[in-house]
């Protein structure tokens, strides 16, 4: 089994303008060894140059990257090998996870069709013929927890955790000795993110598989690896044993790492997610909320039923929900649980059943016309992921003012622009008039769709997974952001999660959402502190810390 050495790798983008200018040094100088049989953690920030390196294992750069140094699987420099060499090291020798499943596989093939292109490309005494490699697909998804008969499920039939498994399947086809697993969990939900985690540490010991693993969240390395290497700009700051960089960090940007994602129950970080600004200045007083007893939106008995030719399926049963003025309300569960439903369903964008009651301020969510315009102007939505969210061809202006037109405002719109943006903290606002969405960091994508919904002015914003797909600083950036427009507008937020941390961080209040059902609901240090229902409990015992990972 060999190892994999990264012998001062350099690794440079060229731009289309050329010259030093046009050249960006994504990682720098790197050295690094993932023993074989062992597991390596590389941790950074977006940017920090963690993926370049990885995908530079497999040759998967692209056309204006330049390498400098060696990339070496054993006794073989990885950056010398011709195309037939290279393929026959793909897939048997290395293979790689991809960071997002539904985005990797083929939309218009079958996943059991997809790993067997793996096997028919890679022939092995162990599947010769067609039947030994359906044999070996039936195998390998027994291994990753999941029957046979998904086999012939499309990828939009499985749920995001099934995608992930059919991807770590695929990587495992051909026995490779050494795997690359780019971002593995991101926006998974805490129960299936330790389902994965486990069935990936299992998988490497059984196996003696080597593991390169890649994130942005130490507790996630803690839990599947023996060494931590940290990445900042382009090169590795500090490098050691898991408990060693996790809990005694010798560097400051490992330290801000490992404080990025809260522990529950830790006052510091109650109301205090971790940003760029000391604690004092980014957060409200902990012990107090302006949040009033005053009722803007609320829900009786409401159900939702999805309705096929065959069947129907009740997605959300008999909620009781409040939400009052200036409250920040987590609404947690699994996917699947029905939590989007049920805020598309409060916002007007999903029908409820017969006899279900939602109210803004008092009066029945209108349905239609005027009434259901003028009550989107006051309840506004922030999408999961602002890259979808945001039209690729429009400019960060058109797209804040977009809100604006629907809306018919008659005000100077180019001063509503910069207000929106300026709420947004993004600063000052006519830098960001003409970008489009590429050109700008995750962080800054998802406060150009907070813009977007602040520029109409609304009372209440009801975000879906609004940090899920961003990195550390990011997420605490727009978690202190959600709190400055509390503190500063007066806004009240429902906020969809899967990850209690975030709600320890800004609610006030916590709705634990299981099967369509509230099981769950009471002030945030009430539910995360005492839970009374076993899967709030389940919950919580899911959720990965650095402290739990290295026991």
């Amino acid at each position: 089994m060999p190892d994999l050495r990264f012998e001062d790798v350099s690794i440079t983008y060229r731009t289309a303008g050329g010259g030093v200018r046009g050249e960006i040094a994504a990682v720098r100088g790197v050295d690094l060894t993932l023993p074989a049989g062992g597991t390596l953690g590389i941790a950074g920030e977006s940017g920090s140059g963690k993926s370049t390196l990885a995908m530079s294992v497999l040759r998967l750069l692209p056309g204006n990257a330049q390498l400098t140094g060696r990339v070496m699987v054993g006794d073989t420099d990885v950056t010398e090998l011709s195309f037939g060499e290279l393929r026959a090291l793909r897939w048997a020798d290395a293979s790689i996870v991809f960071q997002g499943a539904m985005h990797s596989l083929n939309p218009v093939r079958t996943v059991g069709q997809q790993i067997l292109e793996a096997l028919e490309l890679h022939v092995a005494d162990g599947w010769k013929t067609e039947a030994a490699r359906r044999e070996r697909v039936t195998e390998l998804l027994r291994a990753v927890d999941l029957p046979p008969l998904k086999a012939d499920s499309y990828p939009h039939e499985l749920s995001g955790g099934q995608k992930q498994r059919i991807m770590i399947a695929m990587a495992l086809a051909c026995e490779p000795e050494i795997i690359i697993a780019d971002e593995p969990t991101t926006a998974l939900d805490v129960i299936v993110q330790q389902q994965i985690l486990e069935m990936i540490s299992r998988l490497v010991t059984e196996r003696g598989i080597s593991l390169l693993m890649i994130s942005h969240d130490l507790s996630v390395l803690a839990s599947a690896c023996r060494r931590i290497a940290i990445m900042r700009g382009g090169e590795v700051v500090e490098v050691g044993d898991a408990l060693e960089v996790c809990t005694r960090g010798q560097h400051p940007y490992t330290r801000q790492l490992a404080d990025a994602f809260p522990t529950i129950g830790d006052p510091a970080s109650r109301r205090n997610p971790v940003t760029r600004r000391t604690r004092s200045d980014a957060a409200s007083d902990p012990q107090q909320s302006p949040m009033t007893d005053e009722v803007l939106l609320e829900a009786r008995g409401l159900s939702v039923t999805f309705h096929s030719r065959t069947k129907s399926a009740r997605a959300v049963k008999d909620v009781d929900l409040v939400v009052r003025r200036g409250e920040i309300l987590a609404l947690v569960g699994q996917s699947g649980s029905g939590k989007t439903t049920l805020a598309r369903t409060l916002v007007g964008l999903q029908q409820p059943d017969p006899g279900s009651v939602v109210r803004f301020r008092g009066r029945d969510l209108p349905r239609k016309g005027k009434g259901l315009r003028a009550f989107r102007k006051e309840v506004q939505m922030v999408l999961q992921d602002p890259t979808a969210a945001l039209n690729p061809k429009l400019s960060v202006y058109e797209s804040v003012a977009e809100g604006l037109r629907v809306q018919h405002y008659r005000g100077d719109e180019r001063e509503r622009v910069a207000q929106g943006l300026t709420d947004a903290e993004l600063t000052p606002p006519e830098d960001f008039f003409t970008a489009i969405p590429q050109e700008l960091s995750g962080g800054q994508r998802q406060r150009t769709v907070i813009a977007g919904a602040l520029a109409v002015g609304p009372q209440l914003l009801v975000a879906d997974e609004p940090v899920a797909s961003l990195d550390a600083s990011a997420r605490g950036e727009i978690l202190g952001l959600l709190l400055s427009l509390r503190d500063r507008l007066g806004l009240s937020a429902l906020v969809i999660t899967h990850d209690l941390g975030l709600a320890w961080n800004i609610a006030d209040t916590v709705a634990v959402m299981y099967e369509g059902v509230i099981v769950e609901y009471g002030p945030t240090e009430q539910v995360l502190l005492r839970p009374q229902h076993e899967y709030t409990r389940q919950l919580l015992s899911a959720a990965p810390t650095i402290q739990r990972a290295i026991a």
